[in-house]
């Protein structure tokens, strides 16, 4: 999908991602994922990733939030990357460790100069994950 994409792959060094940038980025968990097996145990798989996110993203101004269903179940455990005024996208196929994969795709959207995450550099959970990536309103053409 992004690496066939239109668009340049803009990023700045995500090391020197500063904090204002991460603050804009949110990361959405789908909390009530269940395991590749299905099973109905509490903690579900899906809080355990956001566990995961959470404590990855702990040194970061990145916000990390859960909600109840993503509606991608058939893909599993799955998480969403916001940035106001940019693409979002939606990852499935995850595991409870995918935390570092999030946090890492966040710190490319912060330093993404154009909006879109880049495909060099991202993780290949996040790569072989992606389920949609979603324009912003501002950008749709009536």
């Amino acid at each position: 999908m992004d690496q066939n994409s239109s668009f340049s792959a803009g990023t700045a060094d995500i090391s020197s991602a500063d904090s204002e940038a991460l603050a804009g980025v949110t990361i959405i968990v789908c909390a009530s994922c269940r395991d590749e097996t299905g099973s109905d145990a509490h903690p579900r798989a899906g809080e355990l990733l956001a566990d995961d996110t959470r404590r990855a993203a702990s040194d970061d101004h990145i916000r990390v939030r859960a909600v109840e269903c993503l509606g991608n179940c058939k893909r599993r455990l799955s998480a969403a990357i916001l940035r106001d005024g940019c693409w979002s996208y939606v990852f499935g196929d995850l595991t409870a460790a995918s935390g570092a994969d999030l946090v890492t795709g966040a710190k490319l959207f912060a330093t993404s100069t154009d909006g879109l995450i880049p495909w060099r550099g991202r993780p290949g959970s996040l790569k072989r994950g992606l389920v949609a990536r979603i324009p912003p309103l501002d950008m749709l053409k009536d």
